[in-house]
């Protein structure tokens, strides 16, 4: 039944794009070109609509299964949860792909369907098992620290969004490797809702990749990101120390890109969400990287932190440890390589040639 939903999604999807791409166009939902886009002419973005509602197609297909299958900590409502908060996360998406609303009035969007899913749902960090310390429990922080978590994954994913295909194949990447680590971990629950979101989104790919015809927009950074970000808690709740990095690894390149945004835009004295034109997509088309070169070479990137997930998974505390280390070491070579904390930040590289002297 599983396999018949995803190709459902998938088809769903394939099917609904061109009918709101035409919707995107009647009600103003476009993208004009400006000094930050890379694209030279007007652009539909309500795609991520397609893959939400391709989404529910394929649940409602799988829904007794789901229920079926829920996660010994959830219940029932756990889905619903989700799926109000989705809904939620899409409207406000969509509210600004037609009208570019404020940074405030989406942040309350997604504080909404944060809250729907701690307090509906019952879906929230609550401990973590750490190595030579014991067990954490977060008590009091277990709501603010979930919410930190949703909303700082959902935000992480529509940074990236910047060319055409990103977004959407980072996005299914990290939930192809969510669905393989929920496999693992026999998380049937988890494993159907990534794949039947994998299926939808990669069908979107059909009209996204290079040269896109349309834009997923806010409503599908916005609807991926939230979503991983839940299936993420979903599969690794009440967790150890492995199992907390994991979904941190999976999401590799939007935490990274986020991160260091942040790092770049405070060195430059800058309000840490003000825009910029050096995001890691803007930094590799700038060292000479053609705009379909750059988005398969963040996928490449995307596909080595989802196996280093999977190979960190079945490591024992140290080799774990030690492939943090090797993961951070790498991320900061490249970070000061291709500039993307700032052409002048390069402390790693810059001790290495004084050691070499």
């Amino acid at each position: 039944m599983l396999y018949v939903s995803l190709i459902a999604a998938f088809i769903a999807s394939i099917l609904l794009t061109p009918l709101v791409k035409r919707l995107a166009f009647r009600i103003g939902a476009v993208d004009a070109p400006n000094y930050r886009k890379v694209h030279a002419r007007i652009m539909p973005r309500l795609g991520g609509l397609a893959i939400f509602l391709a989404f529910l197609i394929g649940i409602a297909m799988l829904y007794p299964f789901l229920i079926g299958v829920l996660p010994w900590h959830t219940s029932e409502y756990s889905l619903l949860a989700i799926i109000i908060g989705a809904c939620i996360i899409v409207a406000t998406g969509v509210i600004d792909d037609m009208r570019e609303i404020s940074a405030k009035a989406k942040m309350l969007g997604q504080l909404a369907a944060a809250l729907i899913v701690i307090f509906v749902g019952g879906i929230q960090i609550d401990e973590v098992n750490l190595p030579f310390v014991g067990e954490l429990d977060f008590g009091l922080l277990s709501i603010p620290l979930t919410i930190l978590w949703i909303i700082g994954i959902t935000n992480a994913i529509n940074l990236i969004d910047g060319l055409d295909g990103l977004a959407a194949g980072v996005s299914t990447i990290a939930l192809i490797t969510l669905a393989v680590m929920a496999f693992n971990m026999d998380n049937m629950f988890v494993l159907a809702i990534a794949a039947i979101l994998a299926a939808a989104s990669s069908g979107f790919l059909f009209y996204n990749f290079h040269p896109a015809k349309i834009f997923m927009g806010d409503t599908g950074a916005l609807f991926l990101g939230f979503m991983i970000s839940v299936l993420a808690l979903l599969g690794f709740k009440n967790v150890t120390f492995v199992s907390l990095i994991i979904p941190i690894i999976i999401l590799g390149v939007p935490i990274s890109d986020t991160f260091f945004a942040i790092v770049r835009r405070v060195r430059m004295k800058k309000k840490w969400s003000d825009p910029d034109k050096s995001h890691l997509h803007h930094r590799l088309l700038d060292m000479g990287f053609t705009h379909r070169q750059t988005v398969l070479l963040i996928y490449g990137i995307a596909m080595m932190f989802g196996l280093a997930a999977v190979i960190f998974s079945m490591a024992k505390v140290w080799g774990a440890i030690l492939l943090i280390a090797v993961i951070l070491t790498a991320i900061e070579i490249f970070v000061e390589i291709i500039g993307l904390a700032g052409k002048n930040y390069k402390p790693l590289l810059n001790f290495v040639r004084i050691f070499n002297k």
